[in-house]
């Protein structure tokens, strides 16, 4: 009779189209996953070598906005992962870059930095990183909040700002130490390392990994969708004359990096996944009666994709790689889990500009600005129009900062002196457009580059001006590439929500990576983060 029973239920389950993941009240486990450094071109341009289980099933069974962006400057590591996890810009966050320049200490400062706390684990060196500056909550804390702490939190990473930003406030932080191989957290956070990330070390992975040798996973000759491997547009490793295949690890270790040259390799992103399937079992996220949430964050596609730009071989293969390594978590999601009882989303902190030299060899406007030449060309001009002193303090990011005293002292108004620089920068080949603090903190933009640069415009912390550069333009060298700007080649990355309660399909329509926060505070019922800006994504909640 019971056997009768069970076949009865599954017969009218079906029969309705009713899912055991409808039926089921909240997730087991959110998986954030942020692929450092991915444009949306990436899903299509690779596509045809991709497996069934990764990125196309992501696709095929999941949502994606097709057009997701990034709506503010400077698009970066440390602002990208904290607006996904707190649904703002840093506008209201405050990680306005990976490091920016502080008046008051007259230095500039990390943004995962904490002085307070030390290494847990690891090394000293690596051990003073904390949430501490960012100043709202992420939708990893709301979660903690909304079940009095009892779901779990792990955020982690190659990059500590990629896991501590993303675990939030209250959740738990682990990154890799290039000084000694190791995955460690901080005092903030811990006063000793839990058994499983002990056991982990403990099995030398970074070791078994650099001892061999990086080749392509298919033959090179059918990466057609790569320039030529050997060109003037890459930067070889120390002590390899060419930027090309083979890698030989062992030999190249010692001169780059030693630990930490695994970041630039697709066995950074292995290493990755290992860590993160032994935070599953260790922590039992997902086991409990409430949701838990493991944030990932591929660090080695960025490092891939600055050294080596995206139209490299190295760069089809990292992600053929990655491809075939989210399959494995998604198979160990379901092995342990069961399918539809987890939510996975999938985005990026930034996307990438092409190589400028390659562009110019294309015959496509592009080129490098020569940051040091023009600071020096405005504080000349400074000296001669206003007299001697020390009137720039700081120049990074694409903004300069003046000093207040100076122009107070003498009697000059700073925002007639912004908007002199303003117009003397424009005379430079390679700026765009510049704008000044006056005019941002005294007009509201609402559309294209002006609204990107007030969204990462903080009061307290950025610059008097800001400089925008023509697209395809960066501020590097001859060879290897950046991001940062407000252009579409950095604006458009993956949004792709999969799993529990997920409708399958995708559109067209405008999206911010801020919007992902906000979706999934209505799909968990929870509160929004408190800063939050972002719109839940109707197409997937309703």
């Amino acid at each position: 009779m019971k056997k009768i029973s069970i076949l009865l239920l599954l017969s009218i389950f079906m029969g309705t189209g009713v899912s055991a993941q409808e039926t089921a009240e909240k997730p087991k486990l959110v998986v954030g996953i942020i692929v450092d450094q991915m444009r949306q071109e990436y899903l299509y341009r690779f596509a045809d070598r991709y497996s069934d289980g990764g990125f196309k099933k992501l696709i095929g069974e999941g949502f994606m906005m097709k057009n997701g962006h990034y709506n503010y400057i400077p698009t970066y590591t440390g602002p990208g992962h904290a607006s996904v996890y707190t649904g703002t810009t840093p506008a209201t966050h405050g990680i306005i870059g990976n490091n920016w320049y502080v008046r008051s200490l007259d230095k500039s400062i990390y943004c995962a930095e904490d002085s307070t706390v030390y290494n847990i684990g690891g090394t000293p060196a690596s051990g003073q990183i904390s949430p501490r500056n960012l100043l709202t909550t992420t939708i990893t804390d709301e979660l903690r909040f909304s079940t009095n702490k009892r779901s779990k939190v792990v955020g982690l990473a190659i990059k500590d700002r990629g896991a501590s930003l993303p675990a939030g406030h209250l959740g738990d932080a682990y990154w890799y130490d290039s000084n000694n191989g190791e995955f460690m957290t901080s005092s903030y956070y811990k006063e000793d390392l839990p058994a499983w990330v002990k056991d982990f070390n403990a099995q030398k992975n970074p070791d078994k990994y650099l001892s061999q040798t990086w080749e392509t996973l298919y033959s090179i000759d059918t990466y057609i969708n790569s320039i030529d491997d050997n060109n003037d547009f890459e930067a070889p490793f120390v002590g390899k004359d060419t930027p090309t295949f083979p890698y030989d690890l062992n030999a190249l270790r010692e001169n780059n990096g030693g630990y930490g040259l695994i970041a630039s390799t697709p066995f950074g992103n292995q290493l990755t996944l290992d860590f993160a399937l032994a935070a599953l079992e260790g922590e039992k996220l997902g086991e409990g009666d409430v949701t838990d949430f493991l944030a990932v964050s591929f660090s080695s596609t960025d490092y891939v994709g600055h050294r080596f730009g995206p139209t490299s071989k190295e760069l089809e293969d990292i992600y053929l790689r990655l491809d075939l390594q989210i399959e494995s978590l998604l198979n160990h999601l379901d092995e342990k889990l069961g399918e539809g009882n987890y939510v996975v989303f999938l985005s990026a902190d930034h996307g990438v500009a092409d190589v400028a030299t390659y562009m110019e060899s294309q015959n496509v406007p592009a080129g490098n600005l020569n940051v040091g030449y023009v600071v020096s060309q405005v504080k000349g001009y400074m000296n001669t129009v206003y007299g001697e002193g020390d009137w720039v303090l700081n120049a990074s990011n694409e903004q300069i900062f003046l000093n207040h005293k100076l122009i107070r002292d003498n009697k000059l108004n700073l925002a007639d002196i912004e908007e002199e620089l303003a117009t003397f920068l424009l005379r430079f080949r390679g700026i765009k457009e510049v704008y000044t603090a006056h005019t941002l903190k005294t007009n509201s933009f609402t559309e294209l580059r002006p609204h990107l640069l007030q969204m990462g415009y903080n009061h307290k912390a950025s610059g008097d001006i800001m400089l925008i550069l023509e697209p395809s333009w960066l501020t590097g060298g001859a060879r290897g590439t950046s991001h940062g700007t407000g252009f579409s080649y950095d604006t458009n990355v993956p949004i792709l929500f999969y799993g529990w309660n997920i409708p399958h399909g995708s559109s067209t329509r405008y999206a911010t990576i801020t919007d992902i926060a906000p979706t999934l505070s209505m799909l968990l019922e929870i509160r929004l983060p408190n800063g939050a800006t972002g719109q839940p994504i109707q197409e997937i909640v309703h």
